[in-house]
C-alpha cells in the first residue's frame, strides 16, 4: 500500500515539476532575449547620433541666444560670452571688432535680451563635426528713456564641433516668405 501511495504521489508531482521546468525555461528565454536587446541597443550607432543631434541643437540655440543678448552695463562679460560661443571666422570677426562695438553699445546704453522660441537642426554631419541650425527668437531692445521693443526673427547658424563641443561658426538672418536665399 505504501508503494502505491508513493507512486501515486510521484505521478501527481510530475505535472508540477513539468510546469516548474516550463516556467524556468520561459523565464530563461525572456532573460536571454532582454539581455540581447539591451546589448544591441547600447551598441547601436543611432543612439550616439541622436545624442550628437540633441547636443548640437542645444548648443546652437544657446549660442544664437548668446549672440543676441548684450547689456551695456556688463559689456565685457557679454562679449566674452559671444567669443566663447563661437569659432572660426565668426569668432575672428567678433574678436577683431570687439573694441569698436563695445564703444558703440556703451554710447547707446542699450540692453538687448533674446529668448529662443523654437529651434531645429536642419543638417548634421556627425563625422565631419558640422551642423546647421534654424532658430526662431524674440529679441527685446531697451534704450534709455524708451519703451522696450520686441522683434521676432529667424536665424540660420552653422555649427562646428571643436574639442568635443559645438560652437557657432556662422550666423545670418533666415530668409522670410518669398525672399530669395541669396
Amino acid at each position: 500500500m505504501k508503494r502505491a501511495t508513493s507512486a501515486l504521489a510521484r505521478l501527481r508531482a510530475l505535472p508540477v515539476t513539468a510546469l516548474a521546468l516550463a516556467l524556468a525555461l520561459v523565464a530563461g528565454g525572456f532573460a536571454g532575449w532582454a539581455g540581447w536587446d539591451w546589448y544591441d541597443a547600447t551598441h547601436d550607432d543611432t543612439v550616439a547620433y541622436a545624442e550628437q543631434r540633441d547636443a548640437a541643437l542645444a548648443a546652437g540655440e544657446q549660442a544664437v541666444q548668446n549672440l543676441n543678448t548684450l547689456d551695456h552695463r556688463s559689456i565685457d562679460r557679454g562679449l566674452d560670452l559671444w567669443e566663447s560661443s563661437t569659432t572660426g571666422e565668426l569668432n575672428e570677426q567678433l574678436v577683431s571688432g570687439r573694441d569698436e562695438f563695445a564703444t558703440q553699445v556703451r554710447t547707446a546704453k542699450t540692453v538687448t535680451t533674446a529668448k529662443v522660441l523654437s529651434g531645429a537642426l536642419t543638417e548634421l554631419d556627425d563625422r565631419a563635426g558640422r551642423a546647421r541650425v534654424l532658430v526662431a527668437l524674440r529679441v527685446t531692445v531697451k534704450a534709455p528713456g524708451d519703451a522696450s521693443t520686441d522683434k521676432d526673427s529667424r536665424m540660420l547658424g552653422e555649427l562646428t564641433r571643436t574639442d568635443g563641443h559645438w560652437k557657432l561658426s556662422a550666423l545670418g538672418q533666415a530668409p522670410v516668405g518669398g525672399t530669395p536665399a541669396g
